[in-house]
């Protein structure tokens, strides 16, 4: 194996690792973890890879790519919260790497190490890499199509290491990486994906060079991402009667664009006014620590910039300027800037002459912050998760042929959690469009006594009294717990009936 090689093995190795670290000590976050997890465990079940469902109902929030990668990790290691959650540790891993590699093939594999250590180093890359959701996949494929964007460019702008010379031949590869990568980005989260195309356009207009749109052969490279993105799309379509592209671009894109979803966003003139600063508030916490260093950064490239700079700062401002201008606001939405971000302040940093000392002594307090919360904090925090307590105590009692509903506590974790055991869904009230809507207390009573083995969750205050004295064949477990997708301390009861 050759040294450069070997290196980024061994980057690869480590991230992964670190991104593991703690992933099975922790019960899956409500909302979207379990709804990614559980739709891949539908998926096996059915053995439908082309439409998800959700507690036996069509999920439409998103395209299928982290469905499928789910899916591997639940075949190689069992359906749990390590294998949900290994896919988005290995994106993870795989964009260090493409940092990394980007930076050597600039000719300064230092530079590309150390932007590599800052993505992997910053609590919003801690958080998502180690979360069971679509945002790294993402990430990753964003990042390869600005890497070969930058590649189909860079001939023509010098011979310096940012700008080694290339024979035009040599382009054909990348052109393909360019809008494979962006296809891939669709079906990982969606239009967002094609973020890159704003990218090298606005770099055509700050650093314009010849021959761009033969370059770039966009009309034959937008139908390729389309004819490929068509292969699941069609059949999803089909399948659906045009549902999954009419809810999952029009409420989840566009809806997401001018409204705000789940609270997300400013809910009045006022506050939507006072978001637009979100992001340039946000990227302080989420790239910290080496966001101390981002006003030095931004004074720098005041002065003379190159084509990287422009470049890599482009990408990083479109990202920020679409979702400033989206309403709904969530801090994981610019993650996909982070590898540019990453890539202009070791570049900066380290031809300021910073020292490798320094570095490496930021690198190694964060590393050892997070693997302590990850090692130490996810187990303490673990028992206050009720859907997960509640399993525990149920699970010597539950039959596999058991179906369930619940009163006011609809987090999609106690989907995930118990449909491990039973084969039967959560009830929900049909007449309600939401993928779970619980029952009413009315018709608790009714559900259990029905034939058959039976269980709800329910406030244990309800629990206590429609049962102020259990049915013969009855049992019933507690728990305190936070809902964190209601931002609320919890008390529920689980009610089962084995016959």
């Amino acid at each position: 194996m050759q040294p450069a090689t070997r290196n980024f093995v061994a980057l690869f190795c480590g991230c992964l690792l670190f991104h593991l670290a703690g992933t099975w000590s922790l019960p899956l976050v409500d909302r979207d973890e379990p709804r990614f997890a559980e739709a891949s465990r539908e998926m096996i079940q059915r053995g439908d890879y082309v439409v998800p469902y959700f507690n036996n109902r069509y999920r439409f929030d998103k395209p299928p790519f982290t469905y499928w990668a789910q899916v591997v990790g639940f075949r190689l290691f069992g359906e749990d919260e390590f294998a949900a959650r290994l896919p988005s540790a290995v994106a993870a891993a795989l964009v260090a790497v493409v940092i990394a590699a980007w930076g050597a093939r600039l000719g300064h594999a230092r530079a590309g190490f150390w932007a590599a250590i800052i993505f992997t180093l910053c609590p919003l890359t801690f958080l998502w890499a180690k979360g069971a959701v679509a945002d790294m996949w993402l990430v990753l494929f964003v990042t390869l199509a600005h890497w070969a964007g930058y590649e189909l460019f860079r001939d023509r702008f010098g011979g310096n290491w940012r700008s080694i010379v290339l024979r035009p031949r040599r382009r054909a590869g990348w052109w393909w990486i360019f809008y494979l990568s962006l296809a891939l980005g669709f079906l990982a989260k969606g239009p967002i994906a094609w973020v890159p195309l704003g990218t090298v356009n606005a770099l055509q207009f700050f650093r314009p060079v010849s021959f761009f749109a033969r370059r770039f052969l966009f009309v034959r490279g937008i139908l390729l991402t389309l004819a490929l993105i068509s292969l699941w799309g069609i059949p999803a379509l089909l399948r659906t009667n045009g549902e999954f592209f009419a809810v999952g671009l029009g409420r989840h894109v566009v809806g997401r664009s001018f409204g705000t979803m789940q609270g997300h966003g400013g809910a009045s003139i006022f506050l939507a006014l006072l978001s637009l600063l979100f992001y340039f508030v946000a990227v302080f916490p989420g790239f910290a620590p080496w966001s101390v260093k981002l006003p030095w950064l931004f004074s720098r490239l005041k002065g003379k910039c190159d084509s990287l700079d422009v470049y890599l700062a482009a990408g990083t401002a479109i990202v920020f300027l679409i979702f400033t201008i989206v309403k709904t606001k969530l801090p994981h939405y610019i993650l996909p800037a982070f590898p540019l971000l990453g890539l202009l302040l070791a570049r900066h940093w380290l031809e300021s002459g910073v020292s490798e000392r320094t570095l490496r002594w930021f690198a190694g307090l964060t590393a050892a912050t997070f693997l302590a919360v990850a090692l130490v904090g996810f187990p303490l925090i673990a028992p206050a998760f009720p859907s997960a307590a509640l399993f525990k105590k149920a699970e010597p009692f539950l039959q596999p042929e058991m179906d369930f509903a619940a009163y006011d506590f609809d987090a999609p974790s106690l989907v995930w959690k118990f449909r491990s055991r039973v084969r039967g869904f959560l009830h929900y009230n049909r007449e309600n469009d939401r993928d779970v809507a619980t029952l009413q207390p009315d018709q608790i009573p009714p559900f259990l006594a029905s034939p058959g083995p039976h269980f709800a969750v329910l406030p244990t205050v309800v629990a206590d009294r429609l049962y102020p004295k259990l049915p013969s064949g009855y049992r019933k477990f507690s728990t305190r717990g936070f809902d964190i997708a209601k931002g609320r301390w919890v008390d529920l009861t689980l009610i089962l009936k084995n016959r």
